[in-house]
């Protein structure tokens, strides 16, 4: 029994998986933030290009 708890405690092999998911998530967070960014950012430049466009037709 006492062999059973000792290597359960040094067992990392749960550790990892969850390292993984945290590291997974995080690049996840990452990407989403960006790509909302990217979106408002190219969004705005459409509207920039619009507006101008209808500026030369005037």
């Amino acid at each position: 029994m006492k062999n059973a708890l000792a290597r359960f405690l040094r067992d990392e092999q749960g550790a990892t998986a969850i390292e993984y998911g945290l590291i997974a998530g995080l690049i996840a967070l990452a990407i989403v933030t960006t790509a909302g960014t990217l979106g408002t950012e190219v969004s705005n430049l459409f509207t920039r290009l619009t507006n101008q466009v209808k500026n030369l037709g005037t």
